[in-house]
């Protein structure tokens, strides 16, 4: 299906891409790995907290979703000797030393299942046998096995579902970014959940910190120190949306209007010119975990509606993504 001269302009904008690989819309928000409470009235997710009816994330039914992830059923059956094996490794990383005996009780498995998976994993140097200490423990070569792995940050697994909801209730899609040395680069967007947003991939687009909202936001809430280093690489950029930083005194009263306003938007003078965006930072105390932006057309509505309507909404949806990174590292305090 074509699209208008418009809209293929718009397929450029700030965070309207389809996330590679996201799943369909579920009917309930929070899906793996996210400790989001569950659906309040009036179809919007409960603020994250230790409190609140029913032990709030901690006993929620969708918090027990970050320990069981959820994943497709696979076309044919799964090898149950890798599973037992899988489960022994998670076992042995629990503790500094394990006897079989310990392993057996702790996952079930015959005694002499286990010691064959053991024996298996001391041939290829993941477990040793250490006869000072009585048992068996892992190596330093379990390391290998996650060394490649670079996920995205916190602030962008559990600000997936905050972000989702968003978009079904106002219809525009949202992204979130992620500082990328002297941009933000978009780690996730609700294109999949909008209606109205153009076909076109856009994760891992990288954003100008100077003229992009989803970049201004990082760069005008940040601290000072901060700030000042990126302006510092900027200023030696080629980059022609970076050649503002050179001039500093303007750059500054820039960002002293962000902050002032609580928001950044996408300067007017960059593509595409057809739609715009508007941005929110997700802090960490004085610290830009990320930032939140919704993207529209300009022929929709004017600049005093959309930020009368949708600002409050995206400072909203910030404020319950810090709840639920605070829950999150809870979470993982505990463990």
């Amino acid at each position: 299906m074509s699209c208008s001269p418009a809209a293929n302009r718009w397929r450029n904008s700030e965070g309207c891409g389809r996330s590679v690989g996201m799943a369909s819309p579920r009917r309930r928000l929070g899906g793996p790995g996210f400790p989001v409470a569950r659906r309040a009235s009036a179809g919007r997710p409960r603020n994250i907290g230790s409190g609140g009816r029913g032990g709030g994330v901690r006993n929620s039914t969708a918090f027990q979703d970050v320990k069981r992830k959820r994943t497709p059923m696979p076309s044919y059956a799964p090898v149950k000797s890798v599973l037992k094996t899988l489960d022994l490794l998670k076992e042995l990383n629990r503790q500094n030393i394990n006897s079989v005996d310990n392993l057996h009780r702790a996952l079930g498995l015959p005694k002499p299942t286990i010691v064959r998976l053991l024996e298996t994993l001391i041939a290829d140097g993941y477990v040793t046998n250490d006869k000072r200490q009585g048992g068996y423990r892992i190596t330093s070569q379990v390391q290998s096995l996650s060394c490649g792995f670079q996920g995205d940050a916190p602030v962008v697994e559990v600000g997936r579902p905050w972000a989702i909801d968003f978009t079904r209730r106002y219809r525009w899609p949202v992204a979130i970014a992620v500082l990328d040395k002297d941009a933000v680069s978009v780690r996730l967007s609700t294109i999949a959940d909008s209606p109205v947003s153009p076909m076109h991939a856009t994760i891992n687009r990288r954003l100008q910190l100077l003229t992009r909202a989803l970049g201004r936001a990082y760069l005008a809430f940040c601290p000072r120190s901060e700030r000042d280093l990126l302006l510092s690489f900027l200023m030696k950029s080629s980059d022609p949306e970076d050649a503002g930083a050179r001039d500093r005194r303007t750059t500054l009263a820039m960002l002293r209007r962000v902050r002032a306003l609580g928001f950044a938007e996408r300067s007017p003078v960059v593509e595409p010119t057809s739609s715009t965006t508007l941005a929110v930072p997700i802090m960490r105390g004085k610290n830009v975990l990320a930032t939140l932006g919704m993207t529209y057309f300009r022929s929709v509505m004017s600049n005093k509606e959309a930020h009368g309507r949708y600002i409050p909404a995206l400072q909203e949806t910030a404020r319950n993504i810090e709840k639920s990174v605070v829950a999150l590292d809870r979470q993982s305090t505990r463990r």
